[in-house]
């Protein structure tokens, strides 16, 4: 009887060396690309971003929930309003990942984001798992999401994040192909980094995310699951709060990730302003959009960001 291929995914303990060192390269951070300093001397770089998900988080699975799809378009009525009108009177810029089929039930949406200067970013064509898509479907998607955000926007999307920050073996090579500037769906670092690819630099900055620094694990609410808020809106805003004390202290990035149909919601907004308020209150502190920040990233640290690949 001969025993397993060592190859077999159901036991790693039987890989040789190559296998495995070859699954740890072919997406790994690289050098870092932490500034000496942040913009005009700022202490620490503040980077908020907002997952415009809305219903596509339903319509991924083949949208068959009319209360969950409700529940997302409360995202587009109500939430996104109150987002954009606490970013205007803080004066604070952000970044909008945004879904190439929310881009189209809410073109307003998309225009409102632009016209009050913030950033609009890719982030799937329906909130896909593209983990799960062979490289063709997967990168015919990314195109096009990035020709309908281009379309309605008016503006072409310089990064991207993930739905569910899902990375498939392609994902990375589909940004390089498109010349994308960043991506903000992985989490080996606070700081910014440079992407490699099968041990080679890619260009492309990654600015780090964590399910730590996001609202959707404390507040998602699925009553045929398991998923139920376990914390109050009072613990998220002190776990942030505590992520952003820290960057300070360190003179780093904090980055945040938000979605307006959970932190939309008049018992949790408190969480945005606070957040800002603290912020402001260091005194020397940069708001960015994830894009700026991935440019002065990349001029300081002389990182020479990709073009499209013909």
């Amino acid at each position: 009887m001969t025993g397993p291929a060592p190859h077999d995914p159901s036991q790693p303990w039987l890989w040789p060396e190559e296998t495995w060192r070859a699954k740890l390269a072919k997406v790994r951070a690289g050098r870092s690309l932490m500034p000496r300093q942040w913009k005009g001397g700022a202490r620490m770089a503040v980077a908020l971003s907002f997952d415009s998900d809305h219903e596509t988080f339903e319509l991924k699975n083949g949208g068959t929930s009319i209360g969950k799809m409700s529940q997302g378009q409360y995202g587009a009525r109500r939430g996104i309003g109150r987002v954009l009108a606490a970013l205007e009177r803080h004066a604070v810029p952000a970044s909008f990942f945004m879904p190439a089929v929310v881009a189209m039930i809410n073109p307003d949406e998309v225009r409102s984001v632009i016209a009050n200067g913030h950033e609009i970013a890719l982030h799937s064509w329906i909130h896909e798992f593209n983990s799960g898509l062979d490289h063709a479907t997967e990168r015919d998607l990314a195109l096009r999401a990035a020709e309908v955000l281009e379309k309605l926007s008016g503006v072409r999307p310089v990064g991207m994040r993930t739905a569910s920050w899902d990375f498939s073996p392609h994902t990375l090579a589909i940004a390089r192909e498109m010349g994308l500037l960043y991506d903000s769906s992985l989490m080996a670092d606070d700081e910014p980094y440079e992407l490699l690819e099968d041990d080679e630099p890619t260009g492309i900055v990654e600015i780090p995310v964590e399910w730590i620094r996001d609202d959707a694990p404390y507040v998602a609410m699925d009553r045929m699951t398991g998923t139920r808020p376990y914390g109050s809106p009072t613990m998220v805003a002190d776990i942030f709060a505590r992520e952003l004390d820290m960057a300070w202290e360190e003179g780093g990035l904090f980055q945040l990730t938000m979605h307006p149909h959970h932190i939309g919601h008049r018992s949790r907004m408190f969480i945005l302003e606070d957040i800002i308020r603290l912020a402001k209150s260091k005194g020397d502190v940069w708001f960015c959009t994830h894009a700026d920040l991935a440019r002065y990233c990349a001029d300081e640290c002389g990182l020479a960001t990709p073009a499209p690949r013909a």
